[in-house]
């Protein structure tokens, strides 16, 4: 059944193959575990309710999630082709059911988009214009532009002996034009391939002064199809066709046979672009023999190509949203609230006094890059930990630390070099503080360093006191906006003492001891989470109360799996909140007819990891930076740690688990084929969406706190973008 059909008052998605390309009986597979995603995240773009900029957005997220799906996954299978032979038939029915799948995905995405989305946004008065839709001073202004911006960076390159094939960019936009007619040296030219320049935005804003309307875009393709003659004078250009290939965009660093990861790392880097081709997108209305010629030459099947409608290229529709200044079309502006406990000037001391949790983005990360600029400020502050996996080229955070080194502060700093796609901007931010004098370490070989941890030293009255960041999500400002996380500032001095240690292993050598308070992996983080869960079992089957909750990105490793299904037979409930990919079975009668797992998607990234066992009423509960994946329990380091205090430890239920979980909330239910269907998908938003009630819960908090205060004749809470 299609994506988007409905069936009994619910919206089903995947029902078609969901259990093959690698499922057995009692998992699903991970690649269809991919697209079944990305099914459901073009749901939101297809919903009318949600603004409609925000729709196209969500049209441009599943254009760049395929576009890492097949850099990496699909070009993993691919590489196991190549090096196993037996696996070649197998693989290569996988391979069939991704193309079928995908084909429907894209096809999906281009009827959204011209039949509804930019139908829609024109009579808002928000145009990607066509040539036939351009007035003379359109016209007069694209000449303009292209002769003065465009032109000059094309490089028309004709196909004949003298002109091999060009190398091909990943993820480039690039055109095959056929041509008919003779060239000043007699030659009578077939093929000619024509790159677009990166450095010229894909869509073009026409002046309104010029365009006589405020919002009037012409994408580049457009232009480029429109002038194409220029590019071959005295030619007849038969056919323009857009094409864009995807690359295997893994890096290969041999940890162990050299000497400096971050210099083998970026000499890696620069081959990431030519990559072996995954996948040929290729426009409607190319013929057979040019798509023969491009599969030809990048050594793709013709499985590997797909046609779509133009532009080829969705991703670069997101530019629309910057380009376009109409608030009603967007979602509400985000204010994040300040945490209460946090409203006064000393952090230390407020920190000192308890435990403080945040939730983002409804809660400013603000308070995340002061506790930073304070330390790198503060005469008191001795010495500053941290790691970083994601942080973005441009950081606040990273500023900070770079102050505490000039400053002469001891400033460690463990930056994961091998984050997918963020090498570049780890690398840069490593070289920069190392030149003013921090401690920089890449974490331990084999293992990606992906707890999101941060220490700060101070020496007060004499003594040295430690304070610590604990989170789930990472220090990246920009994306704190939009991703739901959560974040713990403390000082107690055991969950310090364990934070100082994971650094000590980063850093040093040694043998792992057990720590006080937090879980590690690779270390003891799996073992602990497969006794939790068996303990649930024992009590269980003892007759009391067991539940079992957690809150993931993904869930895919075997062994968790098999613990939650014993559990399951046990009589334990299970609540799983799965974002993205979910191999486990829920719904098997004997085997998981005690576990339900929905995915809840939305305006916000739901990101946290967030695990729950009922303990006897105890209800333990823990934030961790870790998925339940094989990589994150082995080939990662990983923490989760503790919410002991009881009306934090109750927030996190709230608002992790129990406002999803709510009878009337819009989510999506996972069946046991790996299909999924939309509860209540007409309820409104004020009711069904979590998030929107989540936001408006510590809205209506921070509210009540703010008149208590004035009550007080004090000054409410406020946040950095209230000043």
């Amino acid at each position: 059944m299609d994506a988007g059909s409905e069936s009994g008052g619910a919206r089903t998605v995947g029902t078609e193959a969901a259990a093959k390309a690698g499922a057995t009986p009692d998992q699903l597979d991970r690649q269809a575990g991919v697209l079944a995603f990305n099914e459901r995240v073009i749901s939101l773009a297809e919903d009318s309710r949600v603004p409609l900029l925000e729709r196209l957005r969500f049209v441009s997220i599943v254009s760049n999630n395929l576009d890492e799906f097949f850099e990496i996954r699909v070009a993993e299978l691919k590489e196991f082709q190549r090096i196993d032979p037996t696996m070649s038939v197998s693989i290569g029915d996988t391979l069939d059911v991704i193309a079928a799948r995908t084909n429907r995905l894209q096809q999906r995405q281009h009827d959204l988009l011209n039949t509804e989305l930019l139908p829609a946004l024109r009579a808002q008065g928000v145009a990607l214009l066509e040539p036939d839709q351009w007035s003379e001073a359109h016209r007069t202004w694209v000449n303009q532009v292209f002769e003065a911006e465009i032109e000059p960076l094309l490089t028309p390159i004709a196909l004949d002996p003298a002109h091999p094939f060009p190398r091909i960019t990943n993820k480039n936009l690039n055109w095959v034009v056929e041509l008919d007619g003779r060239d000043a040296f007699g030659r009578r030219p077939g093929l000619a391939i024509v790159q677009a320049p990166r450095s010229v935005p894909r869509v073009l804003r026409v002046p309104p002064s010029i365009a006589g309307a405020p919002h009037d875009l012409i994408l580049l393709t457009t232009i480029v199809r429109a002038m194409s003659r220029r590019l071959f004078p005295g030619l007849e250009v038969r056919r323009l066709v857009q094409f864009r290939l995807t690359r295997n965009s893994e890096l290969f660093v041999d940890e162990e046979e050299i000497t400096n990861l971050r210099t083998a790392l970026r000499s890696e880097l620069r081959q990431r672009h030519f990559g072996d081709g995954v996948r040929l997108e290729v426009s409607t209305g190319a013929s057979e023999a040019v798509i023969e010629r491009l599969c030809k030459e990048f050594e793709l099947d013709r499985r590997d190509c797909y046609l779509v409608d133009e532009p080829v290229n969705l991703v670069n529709l997101d530019q629309v949203l910057d380009l376009v200044d109409r608030p009603d079309l967007k979602f509400p502006p985000l204010r994040p609230v300040l945490p209460q406990a946090l409203k006064k000037k000393d952090l230390f001391a407020a920190i000192a006094r308890q435990d403080i949790l945040m939730h983002h983005p409804y809660e400013s990360f603000e308070p995340v890059i002061a506790f930073l600029s304070s330390a790198a400020s503060d005469p008191l502050v001795v010495s500053i930990k941290m790691s970083i996996y994601r942080t973005g080229a441009d950081s606040m955070l990273m500023d900070a630390l770079l102050e505490a080194a000039r400053a002469g502060k001891e400033v460690t700093v463990v930056v994961e070099l091998m984050a997918r796609f963020d090498e570049e901007a780890n690398i840069n931010w490593a070289a920069k503080l190392e030149s003013v004098g921090a401690h920089v370490v890449y974490g331990v070989v084999g293992h990606k360093t992906h707890a999101k941890l941060a220490l700060v030293i101070r020496r007060e009255q004499g003594v040295l006191k430690r304070y610590a960041h604990l989170g789930t999500g990472n220090y990246h400002p920009r994306t704190a906006l939009t991703y739901e996380d959560f974040g713990c500032f403390t000082a107690n001095p055991q969950v310090c003492q364990d934070v100082q240690e994971v650094f000590r292993r980063l850093t040093g050598l040694g043998v792992a001891g057990k720590l006080q308070r937090l879980l590690q992996a690779p270390f003891e983080l799996h073992a602990e989470l497969i006794a939790s869960i068996e303990r649930e079992s024992a009590a269980a089957r003892a007759g009391r109360k067991a539940l079992i909750r957690a809150k993931l990105n993904a869930l895919t490793e075997p062994r968790i799996i098999q613990a939650l299904y014993a559990a399951s037979q046990a009589g334990v409930t299970v609540e799983l909140i799965v974002r993205g990919v979910c191999t486990l079975r829920p719904g098997v009668p004997g085997l998981s007819e005690n576990i339900r797992v929905i995915s809840v998607l939305g305006r916000f990234l739901e990101h946290s990891r967030v695990f729950c066992f009922w303990a006897d009423g105890e209800e333990a509960v823990w934030l961790s930076s870790a998925d339940w994946m094989n990589r994150n329990f082995f080939r990662r380091v990983e923490i989760a740690f503790p919410v002991r205090e009881k009306k934090l430890r109750q927030r996190v239920i709230d608002e992790a688990f129990l406002i999803h979980l709510a009878p009337e909330r819009q989510v999506w239910e996972m069946a046991a084929d790996g299909s999924y269907r939309l509860i209540n998908p007409d309820a409104p938003p004020e009711v069904a969406d979590a998030q929107l009630v989540l936001l408006n819960q510590i809205l209506g908090r921070r509210k009540a706190a703010a008149d208590l205060e004035a009550d007080a004749g004090g000054v409410g809470p406020a946040t950095i973008l209230d000043r």
